[in-house]
């Protein structure tokens, strides 16, 4: 890196970094799809192609037009390397070949790293890095593998492209599909269902949580505690949530009892996992179920994980707040660990901003589009918690619409990061002093 260069990368604040790097992802998947090669028809409009960059690098899903009648082969593949690049995280690749050949990071790539996955104090850039790019590359060949398989025992032409182009979207949580419908057409294929949503789960969980099973497989050290909440809350969760849809959503009453589990299982996967497919129409589910699925979205995944949202142990920290509350005592206590005052601070202040960014944008929405309420919150929390589900409000959007939403999409995809590194405060010197506190990853 010339001097001039890494001396300027150094005077600027990490979240200013990652802001730009993903502000580039997206200019440069603009140009991409700009291009005439991109296109499968004519007469496409500029914003789409922004539009879809722009979901596309925020793993959000929300489609203004359709990726496969609209674009060729390489327009498809220039979505799918976006989708990518966003998944994995700005600078990732950069990070992984310096590790290799010069097998430590520079302060730029350490602190940029550290901001864009949210890491704890405690965790090894370098290390995590290599784990980042080994488990998502193998995650995603084996998914690609077993969806190929699958699609051909199902009769999908292109079965091996869309076995890649799935594999990838499902892991980096962007929910982009080759098919208009999504994936309803296989909503009876127990195979593809579940092989989807491992790779979305494994994706949305996070990368601390794969690093630390692969140290505790080494027997080199046991599950952290930020590990141990996303899993503990994914999975209640997910339970609550399944159970709740397949018992009273009238609309999954006309199937049988395992499509009518499948079916919710998958619809609450989708939601919590911010991956945004669907296997059957979200807009046919009752109030109840869509409302279940609305908080799903608002809740979203967990740090350093492909998803958006509030995160897993955002809620985890209120959750321990309210208890500690009712049992009257100051601290905030979880899995009977107590949580630094400065994690405290940053899961506020994210839960703040992406409520504010929520609110402001669904206002912002309701004033320049003439359209139903709940279809445009519905609307509003899918793109600022980069999930892709819709009520179908996203192809009726008018140009303001698409620039809120496109905002929105971009915010949804930094607005925690951002808000983690330019507002909450240092921690205090003192903060060690006393009961032993832990770190926490929000």
């Amino acid at each position: 890196m010339p001097l001039r260069l890494s001396g300027f990368l150094r005077r600027r604040r990490p979240v200013t970094l990652v802001l730009w790097g993903y502000a580039f992802y997206v200019a440069c998947g603009f140009a991409l799809l700009c291009l005439p090669q991109a296109h499968a028809q004519a007469g496409l409009d500029w914003l789409d192609h922004l539009f879809i960059a722009t979901s596309a690098v925020s793993t959000t899903g929300l489609v203004s037009i359709s990726p496969s009648g609209s674009y060729s082969f390489f327009g498809e593949l220039v979505i799918l390397g976006l989708i990518q690049l966003g998944g994995i995280g700005y600078m990732t690749l950069g990070s992984f070949v310096m590790l290799a050949l010069r097998h430590r990071l520079d302060p730029v790539h350490r602190g940029v790293a550290r901001t864009a996955f949210i890491l704890p104090r405690d965790m090894n850039v370098g290390a995590f890095i290599r784990a980042v790019v080994i488990f998502t590359l193998t995650i995603e060949c084996v998914g690609a593998v077993l969806l190929s398989l699958l699609f051909a025992a199902a009769g999908t032409p292109d079965a091996i492209w869309n076995g890649v182009f799935h594999s990838v979207s499902a892991f980096c949580t962007a929910g982009f599909s080759l098919f208009d419908t999504s994936l309803e057409a296989y909503s009876d294929n127990t195979g593809i269902v579940l092989v989807v949503a491992a790779l979305s789960y494994l994706g949305a969980i996070g990368f601390i949580v794969m690093s630390d099973w692969w140290r505790w497989v080494s027997r080199r050290r046991g599950p952290s505690l930020t590990s141990r909440i996303i899993l503990r809350v994914t999975f209640w969760l997910a339970l609550i949530g399944t159970v709740s849809i397949a018992l009273t959503d009238a609309h999954l009453a006309e199937l049988g009892l395992k499509e009518r589990l499948l079916a919710a299982f998958f619809q609450v996967m989708t939601a919590m996992t911010t991956v945004g497919f669907d296997t059957v129409p979200i807009a046919n589910l009752g109030s109840a179920s869509i409302l279940l699925i609305l908080v799903a979205m608002i809740m979203g995944a967990s740090p350093s994980g492909t998803g958006g949202g509030i995160k897993s142990t955002t809620v985890a920290i209120f959750y321990g707040a309210v208890r500690g509350a009712l049992a009257g005592r100051e601290s905030i206590r979880l899995l009977g660990e107590t949580i630094s005052a400065r994690r405290i601070h940053m899961a506020v202040a994210a839960a703040g901003f992406y409520i504010g960014a929520f609110v402001v944008g669904m206002a912002a929405l309701m004033l320049v589009e003439d359209q139903d309420f709940l279809v445009l919150m519905f609307e509003s929390a899918s793109a600022i918690g980069t999930v892709g589900l819709s009520l179908g409000a996203t192809g009726e959007l008018g140009t303001a619409g698409k620039w809120i939403v496109i905002g929105m999409m971009f915010i949804g995809r930094l607005g925690p990061i951002t808000v983690g590194v330019a507002l909450f405060p240092r921690p205090d010197s003192d903060e060690g002093r006393g009961r032993p506190v832990a770190d926490l990853a929000v």
